[in-house]
């Protein structure tokens, strides 16, 4: 997501917003937000909304105080009015909501950050979007390789065989490098994947090559760990020619922080956004 795209989706949440002065209370009304997360239908937003609740709860945060049913005059015409129903959303009623939204909504993606941030800066925004992608990419990289122990395992090889496999795999990616040489290049500790501590681009570059052994492994119908290796490799190769054409040598690029201590940071976070998130009293708008 580019930073064009971060800062006209965060104005479009930016110009929503509502306030109680005397409460200091920010909150967002749902049919309001509803087309600014990519939704036309209230009918679809509304099934949204209901997971979002049943997360609250589950959350162990009371539903009332984050989702605060209002009814609200709208213009239908010739200067008539009617009455409608509408929701008060909290910050964090309006993360939980896009934690359930569909997230192949570029919309859905955004505010997902947008919401968990105590913040509307845009560089905390920012930030945190690439912190989401890295995360991301370890988990498919995680989905892939998980895939392919489990099919290699039908075709005749064991886990250390498998360790093998991904090892030479690694060395072909990295220049001659395998695992063990990159995980003492970067520090990683030994006990802990490489790839908790590879920037996005190299974690989404492993997982690409993991995708294509996984597709050529069942169409070739490859079978032991010398034609199986052989086809890994193959595919690292190819995907480092790629990476290089580009200008990037995996090998060099620094470690990031450590995934795991990323991801406990996130969960303490969104702990603490049920409990800083301002809570909605019934005021004396409500019909």
């Amino acid at each position: 997501m580019n930073n064009d795209t971060i800062l006209r989706l965060k104005n479009s949440l930016d110009e929503i917003v509502k306030t109680i002065s005397e409460a200091n209370v920010e909150f967002w009304y749902a049919r309001e937000i509803m087309n600014r997360l990519g939704y036309d239908r209230w009918e679809n937003f509304s099934k949204v909304i209901t997971k979002a609740t049943v997360s609250c709860k589950a959350a162990g945060a009371e539903i009332e105080k984050h989702f605060r049913g209002v009814t609200k005059m709208v213009e239908i015409g010739s200067g008539t009015q009617r009455k409608i129903d509408d929701i008060m959303l909290t910050r964090y009623a309006c993360y939980l909501i896009a934690q359930n939204g569909d997230p192949r909504k570029e919309e859905i993606a955004f505010a997902q950050t947008y919401f968990a941030v105590q913040t509307r800066k845009q560089e905390i925004i920012e930030e945190r979007i690439r912190l989401n992608e890295r995360l991301s990419a370890r988990q498919k990289l995680s989905e892939s390789e998980t895939e392919l122990s489990r099919n290699i395992y039908e075709r005749g090889v064991d886990e250390k065989g498998f360790g093998r496999i991904r090892s030479k795999g690694d060395s072909a990616l990295f220049g001659g490098h395998n695992t063990q040489i990159m995980k003492t290049k970067l520090s990683v500790p030994e006990n802990r994947p490489l790839a908790d501590f590879l920037p996005t681009v190299t974690i989404a570059a492993k997982n690409l090559a993991t995708e294509m052994t996984n597709h050529n492994v069942k169409n070739k119908d490859l079978y032991g760990e010398p034609s199986i290796t052989d086809e890994h490799v193959q595919n690292n190769t190819s995907v480092r020619k790629i990476l290089g054409e580009r200008g990037i040598k995996p090998e060099t690029l620094p470690p990031e922080e450590d995934l795991k201590k990323l991801e406990r940071k996130v969960k303490s976070s969104d702990k603490k956004l049920i409990k800083d998130s301002e809570l909605l009293v019934k005021s004396e708008d409500d019909t």
